[in-house]
C-alpha cells in the first residue's frame, strides 16, 4: 500500500509553454495588453497547429519588467529600446535588470527633481509671462522670460 509522506506535497509538473490566458492570469496584464506588447516587439509567441498563441515561461519576467518600468513612468518606447539589447530567447537576468534599471535611474531622478520643484512652487508664479509686470516683479520682471520661449519657463524649462 502506497502512502503519501506527511508535509510533502506531490510534485507538480509546470508547463513549458503558456497560453495567452495563462500569461494574463499569472502576470496580471490584460490579454489585449499582451497582444499589444507582442505587436510592439516586447514579447514573442509562436502559434500552435490550431493557431493559438503560446509563450515561453520566460515571457513572465519580461512582462514583469515592463510592468515595473511603466509604473515608474518609463515610456514604453524606452522599454522597447532597452529590450532590443536583450536576446529574445533568453530570460532577462539579474545583470540585465541591473543594467536596465541603472540606465532608467538617471531619468527617474531628473523627473523626481522636476516634480518636487513643481510641487514646491505650484502656488506661486509659474513664470510664463501670463501675469502682469505689476503682479510678477520677482519671478518675471518686465516679462523677460518671454524671450526664452512659450510656456511655464521657470517650472518647465524643457
Amino acid at each position: 500500500m502506497k502512502t503519501e509522506r506527511p508535509g510533502k506535497p506531490a510534485a507538480r509538473r509546470l508547463p513549458l509553454e503558456l497560453s495567452v490566458g495563462e500569461v494574463a492570469r499569472r502576470s496580471g496584464i490584460a490579454v489585449s495588453a499582451l497582444h499589444f506588447y507582442e505587436a510592439e516587439g516586447l514579447i514573442r509567441s509562436h502559434r500552435t497547429g490550431g493557431n493559438q498563441r503560446r509563450y515561453a515561461r520566460e515571457v513572465l519576467r519580461r512582462v514583469a519588467i515592463i510592468k515595473v518600468a511603466q509604473r515608474a513612468g518609463i515610456p514604453l518606447k524606452t522599454i522597447a529600446e532597452a529590450f532590443r539589447a536583450l536576446p529574445q530567447e533568453r530570460t532577462p537576468t539579474v545583470a540585465d535588470w541591473t543594467r536596465l534599471s541603472s540606465a532608467w535611474k538617471l531619468e527617474l531622478d531628473r523627473r523626481i527633481e522636476r516634480l518636487t520643484h513643481l510641487r514646491d512652487h505650484l502656488t506661486g508664479c509659474i513664470g510664463c509671462g501670463c501675469l502682469s509686470v505689476k503682479d510678477c516683479p520677482l519671478h518675471n520682471p518686465w516679462d523677460r522670460l518671454s524671450q526664452e520661449g512659450a510656456g511655464a519657463r521657470l517650472l518647465d524649462p524643457d
